[in-house]
């Protein structure tokens, strides 16, 4: 039905509201075949968080953010929406980039204040779902007949060159993804934005903050088994695109957090031994009873801890914002230098 509208749209307006680039399909291009062999082939196994990503995986984690227990969405909707008309007044983007713009629930309260201040920017949503960047696209346009989209279909690791330039920029990375990253890879995901930001650009960046474990730890486990579904997707991916044998109900969904690490961890475990044929790959794996697959991080920040990072990777905190309950913070950085 979505398409259909988009279509519909398309042939009103041909080029002039939207267009999306894409370098990146399910299966191809990906980095899915080599990630699970190397991946499964370690001791312990583990498969990288994005390829939890396609279009099931991404309608899972929206609904994952409207469960109780993830306070992360609402707390950082509430906050963006409070700093949003005071920071576009002062940056006056020319665009507005959302790097894993996903659903793009967050990004109606950047729109707003674009909107109030007669911008007229240009929004360029960046994602490895194209039917859920196409289907938000839909709802922005209908809800903003002055809004542009140039949408970027792709991949981290790959087609951050791909995002189009602009004269000012707000890059924005929301929802504590930046967790999921291991410290050495976010500082290498951080620099090659950093590397691709000029004077008039700024980074917006959506951090998760340390709190009570209580809390933490309901968050990734909620009552409805939302999360426990988004993190048994990745095993439905690789049966589809790798011609796996997984059986999914063989596995169960694990989530703690590590007190020394700083960081929520997500595993999957087998229950019972077995071996998973992976045709296109050549490979037979083995599972021991209660064997796990590291499937996620989210790591948990402070202000010191983000500012170093950003320092790490040739950028300078100029904002830092938080709730009253001091949940999570969005901040503010430019290229140093």
């Amino acid at each position: 039905m979505e398409r259909a509208r988009l279509q519909e749209m398309e042939r009103r307006e041909p080029g002039t509201r939207m267009e999306v680039d894409v370098h990146v399909r399910p299966g191809a291009g990906s980095t899915l075949a080599a990630d699970v062999a190397a991946g499964l082939g370690r001791v312990p196994k583990t498969l990288p968080a994005k390829h939890f990503y396609d279009d099931r995986g991404s309608q899972l984690f929206d609904r994952i953010c409207d469960t109780p227990e993830y306070y992360q969405t609402r707390t950082e909707q509430a906050l963006l929406e409070r700093i949003a008309p005071g920071l576009l007044a002062d940056l006056r983007p020319t665009d507005l980039v959302e790097l894993g713009s996903g659903a793009a629930r967050k990004t109606r309260a950047l729109l707003d204040a674009a909107q109030a201040l007669d911008l007229g920017c240009r929004y360029v949503p960046f994602d490895v779902s194209e039917g859920m960047l196409r289907h938000s696209a839909v709802q922005l346009l209908a809800a903003y007949p002055w809004l542009h989209i140039h949408g970027v279909v792709g991949d981290y690791d790959h087609h951050l060159d791909r995002i189009p330039k602009g004269d000012r920029r707000l890059i924005v990375f929301l929802g504590g993804t930046i967790g999921n990253f291991p410290d050495g890879d976010a500082q290498r995901f951080l620099s090659r934005i950093a590397a691709t930001m000029g004077p008039g650009d700024r980074l917006l960046l959506g951090t998760d903050l340390v709190k009570d474990r209580a809390l933490l730890h309901a968050a990734y486990n909620d009552a409805a088994g939302v999360t426990a579904a988004f993190n048994k997707n990745v095993l439905h991916v690789i049966n589809r695109e790798l011609g796996a044998g997984f059986d999914v109900d063989r596995f169960e969904h694990v989530a703690f957090f590590n007190e020394a690490e700083k960081q929520i961890e997500m595993h999957l475990r087998a229950l019972g031994r077995m071996e998973v044929e992976i045709p296109a790959l050549g490979l037979t794996v083995p599972f021991a009873d209660g064997e796990t697959i590291h499937t996620e991080i989210s790591r948990k920040f402070t202000n010191e801890t983000v500012a170093d990072l950003y320092a790490r990777s040739g950028l300078e905190m100029t904002g830092w914002n938080v709730p009253e309950n001091g949940h999570f913070a969005i901040s503010v950085a430019r290229r140093a230098g």
